[in-house]
């Protein structure tokens, strides 16, 4: 696809405005590619799904299919979304929990560890413990913020930070503490025997006391009271995971010269954008989860377009719906994406009275059969309002985006291609492989 073009400015004194510089705008499907399931009749959700906007894009983008995790590391979404705005993970991964301690504005030094944090349901059977919900059945705000803010101040201290985040997302910041604690994703592992993930982390022994005094805590908390006459799950447990110190990341603005914002519900997305120096925008009622405000979303971002060069957007929902293992969930979270997102945002790019270039993409696999990510090339469309193309029968799939043959292996290189640049890197040290 050609670089963006803007339109010269008219000869002084001819009287007419200079057309506005162009805007980009990612739009970012968590989890949307999968695998053929039976009960969608052997067609992937995105197949399934009747996504009429996003088959226009590819009809009149570019497609193809772009690597957003490097070989032999997570297939998570701090890794894969680092990728997609434009960081090598490789160079500047340093763990989940930085990333989201950005987003809620706690300051780290370069001695400290963040944890995400998740408040979870265990069960504790014969001395075996089970990941009965890595969410606490999606445990709501309310509940989650009552169950951290009074746990908080029996368990912090000098070492210990424990901050409320959102649902069941949580941070827990160590201060001068180790970091190579092996942690386990609770999503990886839900409905399996954890007893020697839990017991890991005996290793460190105050981190192992605080999270038996969060156990004993939760256990007769009125939130879990009340969960349990209502037939829901308990929080009874926190799970600390994705750990890391302070990462180094220089602003896109240093990077490509542009302003930016990103409207998110979770602080992964949140933290990812204040340390690439991303204006981070809240929207009402946008939970993280498949009940979501989408169409807040899409109105954040036309307004945050109308003064910002670089939007991103990011639905977390197609993911959730995954790891939930439901694929008939999964196809309405993407056609809501779909209509509630895509459209409205390609709608109303068009009526700013500038050029555009606007980026669909998934960040990882999230399998209906897995629950949890996998690794594997995912599908974008690049749709440039000045130069559309013309590809027929094309649709947004897994299979419709290899078919074009176009293949980018290192994901970070993706954002550049949509800002019309050469690839940039702040640090130009040796990978960490």
């Amino acid at each position: 696809m050609n670089e963006p073009k803007t339109a010269a400015a008219p000869a002084e004194g001819a009287g007419e405005p200079a057309e506005k510089s162009p805007r980009y705008v990612v739009l970012i499907g968590d989890g949307m590619a999968d695998y053929p399931e039976a009960v969608l009749g052997g067609k992937t959700a995105l197949e399934a799904a009747r996504t009429p906007t996003l088959d226009t894009l590819a009809r009149l983008g570019e497609m193809g299919l772009v690597t957003t995790i490097p070989e032999g590391m997570p297939p998570g979404s701090d890794v894969a979304n680092m990728s997609l705005l434009g960081y090598d993970p490789e160079r500047h991964y340093t763990g989940r929990g930085p990333l989201e301690a950005a987003a809620m504005g706690v300051a780290l030094n370069p001695e400290d560890v963040a944890f995400r944090c998740n408040l979870v349901t265990l069960g504790f059977r014969e001395g075996r413990v089970v990941m009965q919900d890595y969410s606490a059945g999606h445990i709501t705000d309310d509940e989650a913020r009552e169950l951290v803010t009074g746990l908080a101040p029996l368990v912090s201290g000098r070492s210990f930070e424990l901050r409320p985040g959102v649902s069941y997302r949580h941070l827990l910041v160590w201060r001068g503490g180790p970091e190579g604690l092996d942690t386990v994703p609770p999503h990886d592992v839900t409905g399996q025997d954890v007893t020697e993930a839990w017991y890991a982390y005996e290793e460190e022994p105050l981190l192992y006391e605080l999270l038996t005094k969060a156990v004993t805590y939760f256990h007769r908390h009125e939130v879990n009271e009340r969960r349990r006459r209502e037939g829901k799950p308990p929080a009874n447990a926190l799970w600390p995971w994705g750990q890391g110190r302070r990462p180094r990341i220089a602003p896109l603005r240093d990077l490509y010269g542009v302003e930016g914002a990103v409207v998110a519900a979770v602080d992964l997305i949140k933290g990812l954008g204040a340390w690439a120096g991303l204006q981070g925008i809240s929207v009402p009622g946008a939970t993280g989860w498949i009940d979501t405000n989408v169409r807040g979303k899409a109105q954040a971002a036309l307004e945050a377009a109308r003064e910002k060069d670089l939007v991103v957007v990011h639905l977390e929902a197609p993911d959730e719906a995954g790891h939930m293992g439901d694929a008939k969930a999964k196809v309405r979270a993407i056609e809501r994406f779909d209509k509630e997102l895509v459209l409205p945002v390609l709608e109303g790019l068009k009526d700013l009275g500038a050029p555009f270039r606007l980026l669909v993409v998934t960040d990882h696999f999230t399998p209906v059969r897995l629950r949890t990510h996998a690794p594997g090339p995912v599908p974008f469309v690049l749709y440039d309002s000045l130069n559309p193309a013309e590809h027929q029968g094309a649709a947004f799939t897994e299979a419709e985006a290899a078919k074009t043959g176009i293949r980018l292996e290192a994901g970070h290189h993706l954002l550049p291609r949509l800002l019309g640049r050469p690839p940039a890197d702040a640090d130009p040290s040796p990978k960490k492989r």
